[in-house]
């Protein structure tokens, strides 16, 4: 999947409290249970071993893709790591979908794809703020971005491309790909894609008390603006 950064908050809906540990914490543990090394995890996950200290030590927060990734190398469910809520029905009200992010990162996640099972695809709305680069992606599976307010630089497979609002891109998540808000004003898109994220990927350990939850609370839930 693409992606990391945003800013904003849901108008309803549960949010998770304060005190709840922190995404590199929580990799770090799960990495030492399982006596993998950095570079197993890297090999494993396709991150760089670089990338995952800084994420162990809390210097950069990894967006879902990358977070889902990581999860799949240490065998465990996004879950583990975040807590991101489930939707059943397929339907989601635009106003009562909670707003939720990882760690302290500042890009901000509306959840639309539900869970049933047999499902593929993973979708959500996301909020990007101004000035927020991810790191570079690269993993399984195909991609679709659907861009509904502000513009964005978008790089793919060495190609770099504005998007603005109508515009949409379907690629393979193989090639290597970022996104980069150079504008001073939030982004808004709808990403689909087949990443898994919160489907079943391996048996959950009881050994640490079970899945642990490091989600923040956006911000704040701001309407898409119109000229």
């Amino acid at each position: 999947m693409s992606d990391p950064s945003e800013d904003t908050q849901a108008a309803s809906g549960k949010s998770a409290g304060a005190g709840q540990p922190k995404v590199g914490a929580l990799v770090r543990a799960r990495r030492r249970q399982m006596h993998m090394t950095l570079q197993a995890l890297s090999d494993a996950a396709g991150v760089s071993v670089g990338y995952l200290s800084q994420i162990e030590r809390d210097l950069a927060m990894p967006s879902l893709g990358t977070l889902a990734q990581i999860a799949q190398g240490l065998g465990a469910e996004l879950n583990h790591f975040i807590l991101a809520p489930a939707i059943d029905t397929g339907l989601s009200r635009a106003e009562g979908r909670m707003v939720f992010s990882v760690g302290g990162s500042p890009v901000s996640y509306e959840r639309i794809g539900a869970d049933f099972a047999g499902n593929q695809l993973s979708s959500f709305v996301i909020t990007i703020p101004p000035g927020h680069r991810s790191e570079v992606f690269s993993h399984e599976g195909e991609e679709l971005v659907y861009m509904l307010e502000g513009e964005i630089l978008f790089g793919l497979d060495g190609d770099d491309t504005m998007l603005s609002p109508g515009d949409g891109l379907h690629f393979r998540g193989i090639q290597p790909h970022y996104w980069w808000n150079k504008t001073d004003r939030p982004v808004r898109l709808i990403w689909t894609g087949t990443l898994p994220l919160f489907r079943l990927r391996a048996p959950q350990s009881n050994e640490t008390g079970g899945p642990q939850s490091a989600l923040k609370p956006a911000p704040t839930k701001t309407k898409p603006h119109r000229k």
